[in-house]
């Protein structure tokens, strides 16, 4: 395919309610196939919200969120990657992107969990072992959540392997200075890449404990550093077509990978 790709970030406010949360993502895919989006990307947790009882509303890679995330992307012929949550073997479970349409099926579990800021997500997940990166019909594509963001050699690694786009889903804790982290972090994150960044994040909510809920501001950021396009922080779907030819170029006049 061409190297102009159309990526929507669908910027939803999950809740413990899976009913919800699955009517929120239907309209954003309708809305995004009527804009001619060619990946679609949910936050983390985009299956149900931190805030949830996660162990008990963990679900299998056939069970009713996967299997409606496959259908809308087969049915409107994109891709979506979008945030959900696994059982695992020990009585955990694992935070995980399940990536599915346009020829590619896949998921990306967690690395880095967030043990920081009063939250202790290890003591309920468990974390990944290796990095993604994928080929697919767009070129390499290479997958990261939230908390992995603070960790730069996972991105400059993906960049290595020839990633030309990197998506990151979030559910990021709101508190002082987190908004100003959210920023420098996904730019960081580009530069260190020198590849196209797209953190989608879950719209604001009200806090709730230590429960990372979202605080929006989801970002296209291009293999600069440089914010193309950001949301607020209500609910809403951004589309935008990002070049990815512009990788190389910037490769070949910064070469640090």
């Amino acid at each position: 395919m061409g190297e102009i790709v159309k990526v929507g970030l669908a910027q939803i406010r999950s809740s413990v309610n899976k009913d919800e949360n699955n009517e929120q993502i239907i309209q954003m895919v309708k809305k995004a196939a009527g804009q001619k989006v060619d990946i679609l990307v949910f936050p983390e947790a985009a299956q149900i919200s931190f805030e949830a009882a996660l162990k008990d509303e963990a679900e299998p890679l056939d069970g009713p969120f996967a299997t409606l995330i496959r259908s809308y992307a087969v049915k409107y012929d994109m891709m979506i990657v979008a945030g959900m949550f696994e059982p695992a073997n020990d009585g955990r479970i694992r935070n995980k992107l399940i990536i599915t349409g346009k020829n590619t099926e896949a998921t990306y579990q967690k690395v880095h969990l967030y043990d920081a800021f009063g939250s202790r997500e290890s003591d309920l997940v468990e974390a990944g072992r290796d990095s993604l990166v994928l080929d697919t019909v767009f070129g390499k594509i290479g997958f990261a959540i939230c908390y992995d963001l603070r960790f730069a050699y996972q991105f400059s690694a993906m960049g290595k392997k020839g990633a030309k786009l990197i998506i990151v889903p979030a559910s990021w804790g709101a508190g002082p200075g987190k908004a100003e982290q959210w920023d420098l972090l996904v730019r960081a994150r580009a530069a260190d890449s020198e590849a196209w960044l797209i953190a989608c994040d879950q719209a604001w909510q009200p806090p709730k404990g230590t429960a990372p809920l979202g605080i929006g501001q989801s970002s296209i950021v291009d293999p600069t550093g440089s914010v193309r396009a950001r949301l607020a922080s209500e609910a809403d779907l951004l589309a935008f077509d990002i070049d990815l030819g512009k990788v190389e170029a910037i490769r070949a006049l910064i070469p640090i990978l």
